[in-house]
């Protein structure tokens, strides 16, 4: 995009913090985010009828479990509009879904038992790289792709950066893709791979930003 009044003329974005009411918009944008996703057409089988539904449920439940742990859920607004939205897990949780039944009930009542057991295993992987001392997670992030290549995503990310920096308990953060395309941005916000997972024919990346003492005291204002 050219610069100049295009860009003067282009609402500012402000950051928020999601409460319950942002719930459905969440949802919304989350699905749209994840649906076309390999790894989430992997784990809920895109082609199998009902691959729409099980995208919906999985998204949902896990909004309503990160809601229900009181994690930190941040978005990007544009004038009265939820355009991006991203959900922190806090380095102690350590969550293993497993252990969460009634959470694991309601996937198999909306997913099926083989969807939510292919997501367990590929969540437990996960886990199993995760970096010591513990660090963020981000399991859900997505742009409301009406608003995507506009700087919003790189906006929402940074914010969910410095947040973490600003945690004393955490040593970073780290986030998956399964899209190889999107490496080359997380690369430049200074992510690392901490390895792959393989899922069916493609690879998942797993990936890790450390934050550093400076960076930490940089984010509090700190000298």
């Amino acid at each position: 995009m050219s610069e100049g009044s295009d860009n003067r003329n282009q609402p500012e974005p402000a950051i928020v913090r999601l409460d319950d009411s942002a719930r459905n918009e969440a949802r919304s944008i989350l699905f749209h985010a994840y649906r076309n996703e390999p790894t989430f057409q992997y784990l809920f089988d895109h082609r199998r009828p009902g691959y729409d539904q099980r995208v919906r449920a999985t998204v949902r439940e896990l909004i309503d479990l990160y809601i229900e742990l009181n994690q930190d859920a941040i978005g990007v607004m544009v004038n009265d509009t939820l355009v991006a939205v991203a959900f922190i897990g806090d380095p102690e949780l350590r969550m293993n879904l497993a252990d969460q039944f009634s959470w694991r009930i309601r996937m198999v009542l909306t997913t099926g038992f083989a969807s939510t057991r292919r997501y367990l295993d590929y969540h437990e992987k996960i886990r199993d790289m995760l970096p010591q001392p513990q660090a963020h997670q981000l399991p859900l992030m997505g742009v409301n792709p009406k608003y995507q290549n506009r700087g919003y995503g790189r906006l929402l990310l940074k914010t969910v950066e410095r947040l973490c920096a600003e945690n004393p308990q955490g040593s970073g953060l780290v986030l998956d893709t399964g899209n190889s395309r999107y490496l080359p941005f997380y690369e430049s916000e200074g992510f690392r791979s901490l390895g792959k997972i393989r899922l069916g024919d493609f690879e998942d990346h797993i990936l890790f930003r450390e934050v550093a003492p400076e960076t930490k005291a940089a984010a509090t204002g700190q000298t």
